[in-house]
């Protein structure tokens, strides 16, 4: 008979190979998303793991809308979710009821063109291997609800048992008080060309995040109390719009983070906030792509709406521009803000570097304005043909220190039209300058209308 002490040594020995070999089965297992449908559809969605790909049905539908309604709604990595729906559904609206936020870290495919709705009031977070894989646009948001022209709504926060059947078009999405953060931590979004990628919450942040809409339309929005954002299909592409009674979070862009729409063609993008930041050579890029493009192709505007200070700094930049070999005209930069700062190596660009018009940055601040080695450019530079374009701000006050440059001049072919500075403003111009030495600032233009604010302009000592 063994010794009490080997059966305990040999007993201890066992049980340890038994947890290492319990361990290696549940790792070498296919990776299953947590995808749990709720009961509150006339015809309930099902999920069909097979290895990795989580297939998603259901037959809840009117005309071309299909809605599906789940507990839980999140991919681990590894892990994809297949939307298998039939190709003439135009679009897909997807709710999580339950109370936990959704984790994408996977793949999200759907048949045909359809518009995928991803509504989830708790949040959204996108990993680094988030991918969309779809033929529509894509809306992610932390809405309580979406609204229907009818009247009718889609809610994740009192999920109705009662047939949803509408075949009407969404025109809105229905805040709470608290609705949850997006994020994108080094996601890489991408919709198809022409199409729409819009993520709404609550605050709305990107780190290291990439989102891509070639000649689309990119949407950024943060909510901060209740009401109703507007919502306007037109196919493929979708509009979102503020009213001004609705509270607003922030949105930012951080640790290289990049919005592009860039393509021959079309491409606008549209970001609301309270405030915003793009910092840590972070970027939005839109206009004419290098080699693309012709004659009539127009870029879209990037426009910029938020109630408290945007600040721009770090290397960052917001550019709208023709590059070099593309042809058609920059579209614009607007910006519509509290206060601006742009610093620290920051740049707005809408100039051509190919063959077409240089656009306009406009820039309207309630308060103040600051260029702190930063630069604003609406030129046709070196080697390019077009119209110049022009820099155009109506502030309280304009600060440009630190070597800042605001810019609108032609260096290449200009047609006709020369670009223009102009300022508009209720106190004076700011331009900080040693006695003995340049200004430390610059406002430059090779128009004519430049020379009329020359004289406004206030040296400070330093």
């Amino acid at each position: 008979m063994l010794p009490l002490s080997l059966i305990k040594a040999f007993s201890s020995r066992f049980w340890l190979t038994g947890d290492i070999l319990l361990l290696c089965f549940v790792t070498n297992s296919p990776t299953q998303a947590q995808i749990v449908p709720d009961a509150t559809l006339p015809v309930n969605s099902t999920v069909t793991p097979i290895g990795n790909t989580n297939t998603i049905e259901g037959k809840t539908t009117a005309g071309g809308n299909l809605f599906h309604s789940f507990r839980e709604f999140s991919i681990p990595t590894g892990a994809e979710a297949f939307f298998n729906n039939a190709v003439d559904i135009q679009n897909i609206f997807t709710r999580v009821t339950g109370g936990n936020i959704s984790h994408i870290d996977g793949l999200i495919l759907a048949n045909g063109t359809a518009n995928l709705f991803l509504l989830n009031p708790n949040g959204i977070i996108f990993g680094p291997n988030a991918r969309l894989n779809i033929g529509g646009s894509f809306f992610g948001s932390t809405a309580s609800s979406i609204r229907f022209a009818d009247g009718t709504f889609f809610s994740a926060t009192a999920a109705q048992t009662t047939p949803l059947l509408t075949i009407n078009v969404p025109i809105g999405l229905q805040y709470g008080s608290r609705a949850g953060t997006v994020e994108v931590q080094g996601s890489n979004l991408q919709v198809q060309p022409g199409r729409t990628l819009a993520l709404f919450g609550g605050n709305v942040s990107l780190s290291n995040g990439i989102l891509l809409a070639p000649g689309g339309r990119v949407e950024l929005g943060g909510v901060a109390s209740e009401g109703t954002v507007g919502l306007g299909i037109n196919g493929n592409i979708g509009n979102l719009s503020f009213p001004d009674g609705i509270g607003r979070a922030d949105v930012s862009l951080s640790n290289g983070s990049r919005v592009n729409v860039r393509a021959g063609g079309g491409g606008s993008m549209a970001i609301n906030a309270s405030k915003l930041d793009i910092l840590q050579k972070s970027g939005l890029q839109a206009g004419i792509a290098s080699e693309l493009g012709s004659i009539d192709s127009r870029a879209g505007n990037i426009e910029i709406n938020a109630t408290g200070v945007v600040a721009i700094a770090n290397d960052s930049f917001i550019i709208n521009s023709v590059q070099s070999g593309g042809i058609g005209d920059a579209g614009g930069i607007e910006i519509s803000t509290g206060s601006l700062a742009i610093a620290r190596g920051a740049r707005l660009s809408a100039s051509t570097f190919g063959q077409g018009d240089a656009g306009t940055v406009k820039i309207t601040a309630s308060d103040t304005v600051s260029f702190d080695a930063g630069n604003a450019f609406s030129r046709v530079e070196k080697g390019a043909v077009g119209k110049g374009g022009g820099i155009k701000i109506t502030t309280n006050s304009l600060l440009v220190t630190g070597g800042a440059r605001l810019s609108a001049s032609t260096f290449g072919q200009g047609l006709s039209s020369r670009p223009k500075a102009s300022l508009a403003h209720s106190s004076p111009i700011l331009l900080p300058q040693r006695a003995t030495s340049p200004p430390l600032g610059q406002i430059l233009s090779s128009a004519a209308p430049c020379k009329s604010i020359l004289p406004m302009l206030t040296p400070v000592p330093v």
